[in-house]
C-alpha cells in the first residue's frame, strides 16, 4: 500500500496553495537546488504516476526528473491512445486503478476539469499538469520562482502578458496567483480576438482591485515592464485553420524590440515557442525562459515533497 497521509491534498489550481505555502515551496525549491544530496533519497520506494492524455515534453519530463532526483520511480503513459481510455475507461476508474500502484499522480488532460474528477475519486494526491485551456498550476510555480529569482520579489511589479490570453491556461493560472501579491499591475497585450476572457477579469482582477490595461501593440508596452510573459498562439485550441494562420505571427519579439525594454526586464515563456520569440533574443541576459524550465523541475520536487508530507532525515 502507498504511504498513509495525515492530510490528503490535491493541487488543481495555484489557488489551492496559500501565499504562505507558495513562499514555503519556493524556499524549499531553492534549498533543493543548493543541497541536492540532502533530498536524493527522500522518495526511496515511492512512485509517481504520470497520466498524460495529451502530448507534453517539458512538463512530463520535469515531473519524472523531479521524482528521480528524490530517489523515487515513475510509471504512467504519455498519450491517451496508449491507455485504456481508448477502450472507454473513465478518468475516475483510471485513477482508482492507478491509486493501487502509485503514491502520487500528475495528470494532463484535454478536457477542463478532468483532473478534478480524478481527485474526487483518488486515494493519492493528484496534481493537475494542465487541463484544456483552464489551469496549469505547476507551470505557474515555475513562473513565480523565475520571477522571484530574477527580480528578487513577487510584489510591486508591472507584468506584461502577450499573445493568446483567451485560450492560454498558463496565462489564467499566472494571473490568479500574482493578484494575491501587493502592487501587481498587468499590461495585457493581445489582438482583439485573443483578449483575456471577461470571466478571468471578474474572478481574479476585479476582486483584488488589480490595475490593468489592454493594448494591441507590443512596442507600446515594452518600456514600462518589469516582466514580459510571452505565449504562443496555440493551434490545438483553434477551431479554424484560417484564424490560426492569421493570428500566429501577430507578435514576434526580436532583438530590435528588446531595445525598447528596460535593462532589467526579464522575458518568460511557458514553451514550446514557435516563432513568437526570435532566436536572436536567446543570448540576451534578460531571456529567462530556459531558467523557467530549470526552476520548474525544482518547484515540482518541492510540491511533491510537500504533498507527500516528507521530511529530511538529518
Amino acid at each position: 500500500m502507498h504511504r498513509q497521509l495525515k492530510n490528503l491534498r490535491h493541487v488543481m489550481s495555484p489557488l489551492d496553495l496559500s501565499v504562505e505555502e507558495l513562499d514555503h515551496i519556493m524556499e524549499l525549491a531553492a534549498d533543493m537546488e543548493k543541497n541536492p544530496a540532502k533530498y536524493a533519497h527522500v522518495c526511496d520506494g515511492l512512485k509517481l504516476a504520470t497520466l498524460f492524455y495529451e502530448p507534453s515534453t517539458r512538463t512530463r519530463l520535469s515531473f519524472e526528473t523531479a521524482m528521480l532526483n528524490m530517489g523515487g520511480n515513475v510509471i504512467g503513459f504519455h498519450s491517451g491512445s496508449t491507455s485504456s481510455a481508448t477502450k472507454g475507461e473513465s478518468v475516475a476508474d483510471t485513477i482508482r486503478v492507478v491509486s493501487c500502484f502509485a503514491d502520487i499522480c500528475a495528470m494532463r488532460h484535454p478536457k477542463e476539469g478532468a483532473p478534478m474528477v480524478a481527485a474526487a475519486k483518488s486515494s493519492i494526491p493528484v496534481i493537475n499538469a494542465g487541463d484544456g485551456g483552464h489551469q496549469h498550476p505547476t507551470q505557474t510555480l515555475a513562473d513565480l520562482m523565475t520571477i522571484r529569482q530574477t527580480k528578487g520579489r513577487l510584489d510591486h511589479l508591472t507584468v506584461g502578458i502577450c499573445g493568446d490570453l483567451k485560450f492560454g491556461r498558463t496565462v489564467h493560472s499566472l494571473i490568479s496567483a500574482l493578484v494575491r501579491y501587493p502592487g501587481i499591475r498587468f499590461v495585457l497585450i493581445s489582438p482583439e480576438e485573443l483578449k483575456l476572457p471577461s470571466y478571468v477579469k471578474e474572478e481574479h482582477l476585479d476582486p483584488h482591485h488589480t490595475e490593468y490595461k489592454e493594448v494591441i501593440r507590443l512596442e507600446d508596452a515594452l518600456p514600462d515592464l518589469d516582466i514580459l510573459y510571452m505565449t504562443r498562439v496555440q493551434k490545438e485550441r483553434f477551431f479554424n485553420e484560417d484564424d490560426y494562420i492569421r493570428m500566429k505571427d501577430f507578435y514576434i519579439l526580436n532583438e530590435e524590440k528588446m531595445k525598447l525594454a528596460p535593462k532589467d526586464m526579464y522575458v518568460l515563456h511557458p514553451l514550446p515557442r514557435v516563432n513568437e520569440i526570435s532566436v536572436d533574443v536567446d543570448d540576451d541576459p534578460r531571456a529567462a525562459y530556459f531558467k523557467q524550465v530549470y526552476w520548474g523541475m525544482y518547484m515540482r520536487m518541492a510540491l511533491m515533497f510537500t504533498l507527500l508530507e516528507l521530511e529530511v532525515k538529518e
